[in-house]
């Protein structure tokens, strides 16, 4: 009677784990469902129901599901094993246990667009189309619920969307950077390439000049008379002179690079400053010959950079009595313009060819010409005008006829502009 009992007892314990271990294996089913879009919505009773009609199958390893181009309208969880989602050798998707593939198919009728083979002994529950529609037609909820889910699926491709369109801005912002970044490297790499042009000529030139007539002088200097020593005193003054405005010019270039040179703008006389340069230049102006004047003379107080904008009439006056026959004339005009004040320095010199005015200021390209006794130039003077004026927040241009003259302006403010 006692082992009656006992057995009766062991196969109601049996029976209890066994169902206990089914309802789990139901529960895990059901989640897995929940976290497909297509059943999000779905009541959980119904999800027991398509659970519990899930057809099993098994797959050995290496053995293939189904074939891309196959018409299996089904979908698939993973009991236990794996399989490989591929076209030929390219795997997309490895899927264990307790995950799933193909719920499009129950939807969509089209062909399956990849092959899917065990990687190793699998089961499977299956879904097929057919068992799905059922479900639909039997229970309406199932299909409100469904639709439901595709409502969500739609914002959520929605809300992807709002996100891959912000990314695709940024990238596009990235790369205009990138592009701003590239430029000033290219122009970076144009300035070495001038700097290093300019050392190795411009600076060279003058110096072997200057070394070989004081070795000629230390070498020579009792067998000169008086006449030749003025000679050689004048040659070394040129080109000692000539060599220090270069470097001049190059060290505020190239201090500007380095941003170590900004402006420090203040009220000032733009009328001292083209006072102060013509009495410079007016030796130069009477050696060849020209006549350098300031059509009116007076007063123009604007607000600058008293250093940069000196520097900027000079070169300007300089290039102006270079490139200007002897008789010919020099005149420096100031003219207010609302807010600034216009500076024009005029020549009746030999005039800048249309393709040549057209690479002026540009460090890339910037040609140089002799003047009319033959003196050189580097064609920094004028990218150094360029961003000093632009510093101070004027512009800078030029207009010539070739064979008739030159004039080259720019712009100052007349006043502290207040932001």
């Amino acid at each position: 009677m006692n082992l009656i009992f006992n057995n009766m007892l062991i196969s109601a314990r049996f029976s209890w784990f066994s169902g206990k271990a089914q309802s789990n294996e139901i529960v895990k089913r059901i989640n897995i469902l929940k976290s497909i879009l297509l059943f999000k919505e779905i009541d959980e009773k119904v999800l027991r129901k398509i659970v519990e009609n899930l057809e099993p199958c098994e797959i050995k390893k290496d053995q293939v599901l189904f074939n891309k181009g196959d018409r299996d309208y089904a979908l698939y969880l993973v009991v236990s094993g794996r399989v490989k989602a591929h076209i030929d050798n390219h795997v997309f998707a490895v899927f264990g246990p307790n995950q799933y593939f193909g719920e499009y198919s129950l939807l969509d009728s089209s062909a399956r667009s990849t092959s899917v083979t065990a990687l190793e002994d699998t089961r499977l529950l299956k879904l097929n189309q057919e068992q799905f529609y059922g479900f639909l037609y039997r229970y309406p909820r199932v299909a409100r619920a469904l639709l439901l889910g595709l409502v969500w699926r739609l914002r959520d491709y929605n809300i992807l969307e709002a996100e891959l369109t912000a990314k695709n801005i940024e990238i596009n912002r990235q790369k205009e950077e990138l592009e701003v970044q590239r430029k000033e490297l290219e122009q970076l790499n144009q300035m070495k390439d001038k700097f290093f042009a300019i050392i190795a000529h411009d600076l060279r030139n003058p110096f072997s000049t200057v070394l070989s007539i004081t070795e000629l002088l230390a070498k020579e200097f009792s067998n000169f008379d008086q006449q030749n020593l003025q000679m050689f005193i004048e040659q070394l003054y040129k080109y000692s002179n000539k060599t220090f405005n270069l470097l001049e010019n190059l060290l505020q270039w190239s201090m500007m690079q380095t941003m170590r040179l900004e402006p420090k703008p203040q009220m000032a006389n733009i009328g001292s400053i083209i006072h102060d340069t013509i009495d410079l230049l007016k030796g130069t102006a009477q050696q060849k010959g020209i006549s350098l004047y300031w059509d009116n003379p007076v007063e123009h107080i604007g607000f600058f950079d008293v250093n940069m904008i000196t520097t900027v009439v000079r070169n300007l006056i300089s290039n102006a009595l270079k490139f200007t026959k002897a008789g010919g004339e020099v005149v420096i005009k100031v003219t207010p313009q609302g807010d600034t004040y216009r500076i024009n320095v005029s020549d009746t010199g030999v005039g800048i060819a249309p393709d040549v005015m057209d690479k002026l200021f540009r460090i890339d390209s910037n040609p140089t010409t002799p003047g009319t006794n033959d003196e050189s130039g580097t064609g920094l003077g004028l990218i150094l005008c360029k961003e000093f004026v632009e510093k101070n927040g004027g512009t800078i241009g030029v207009t010539s006829q070739v064979g008739v003259g030159s004039t080259f302006y720019f712009t100052i403010p007349r006043y502290e502009r207040r932001t």
